[in-house]
């Protein structure tokens, strides 16, 4: 623990007593927005670390299973809190911009990275091609309740709120069905396997993991609670949509540090392991947390069907399309990163432009 503030991102932990004085002294919306923002963003690294950590102890099967279920743990807070006060369009556009987040901005600025530094990088070509089978399938499960909603009736009816019901079951249980496979074939995307963990994983003992995973969790429902207190707020003064956050800034606050990880490894010429954390991040989104949004929202009162509207659901298609024919001649360089996050820097100023209400 000596070494803790080695990660520049740790240095964010000082918004956390800003932001309480923020809000004890009334500082206003900004800056409890903002700063609830930066306080998040080292606490979502220290769950993702203490969870590898006690993977680590465990051994590449349960290892793979807790980074499987814990993975996008702070992530799932805040869209939880989100639920809970029924910002259930930030909650969708959320799941999108994490998927868009992995496979536009992440393994972009991977590609870039590490194609400045080493020219034409090769990986798994038939890993690849997996791991876009496996993201188009994720992709199609979330379109067909939105292609097929508008036929069986109105998003708040019951037959609606079934169908996104019946989905999100299938797609746990498929999810589920990797899990098994994954302790059988140590390659699958499904989860982040035992090389990650040996490479990236601190070197805490399980009752400092836990400790720090358990303090850490608390800080993330306290610091969700403020920031989404203040967000509709936020979002009306600063005339941008609810949308724009969710695709942008919750992906963000919830991911940079795995995100850095993805960059660090691709920089360090390992593509492969580069691209295995990208995909299974979203996989992890797709095929798990979006589903178990959709019981848990149940279950607090404030259903959350997996209708995505039309802007949601052509940049989806168009993230998955580009990002595997980038990956699928085995081969990357910088310009391929660079074409990745122009897709990705466009998208964004089109959800920056919409109108809000859209």
């Amino acid at each position: 623990m000596a070494n803790a503030f080695k990660n520049p991102l740790r240095w964010l932990l000082v918004a956390i007593p800003l932001v309480i004085w923020a809000e004890i002294q009334g500082w206003g919306n900004y800056w409890i927005f903002g700063l609830s923002a930066l306080g998040l963003i080292p606490l979502a690294g220290l769950l993702g670390e203490a969870t590898e950590a006690l993977a680590s102890h465990t051994g590449p099967r349960v290892g793979g299973l807790l980074n499987a279920t814990l993975g996008n743990a702070a992530e799932l807070i805040i869209t939880l809190v989100a639920i809970r006060s029924g910002l259930l369009e930030l909650v969708k556009a959320s799941i999108t911009g994490s998927i868009l987040g992995n496979l536009l901005f992440v393994m972009g600025l991977a590609l870039l990275v590490g194609g400045l530094r080493h020219g034409v990088q090769t990986f798994d070509r038939r890993q690849a091609s997996n791991y876009a089978i496996l993201l188009l399938m994720a992709v199609v499960a979330l379109l067909i309740p939105s292609l097929f909603s508008h036929l069986i009736g109105p998003e708040t009816s019951l037959e609606v709120e079934w169908l996104s019901l019946g989905v999100a079951g299938v797609m746990m249980v498929l999810y589920m069905a990797g899990l098994i496979y994954s302790l059988r074939s140590p390659t699958t995307p499904m989860v982040v396997g035992d090389v990650h963990l040996k490479e990236t994983a601190p070197q805490w003992g399980v009752r400092t993991a836990v400790g720090i995973l358990v303090v850490a969790t608390l800080g993330v429902v306290g610091l969700s609670e403020l920031l989404v207190s203040v967000v509709e707020a936020v979002v009306e003064s600063l005339g941008v949509s609810e949308f724009f956050i969710g695709i942008i800034l919750i992906p963000v606050i919830g991911n940079v540090a795995e995100h850095l990880v993805a960059v660090n490894v691709a920089a360090r010429n390992r593509m492969d392991l580069s691209l295995e954390i990208a995909v299974s991040s979203s996989l992890q989104i797709a095929l798990f947390v979006a589903p178990l949004l959709v019981f848990i929202s149940l279950m607090m009162g404030n259903p959350l069907t997996l209708i995505f509207n039309p802007f949601e659901l052509i940049a989806l298609a168009a993230a998955i399309l580009i990002a595997a024919l980038v990956a699928m001649d085995g081969e990357s360089n910088w310009l391929e990163g660079a074409t990745l996050l122009a897709v990705y820097l466009i998208l964004g100023l089109a959800f920056f432009l919409l109108p809000m209400g859209v």
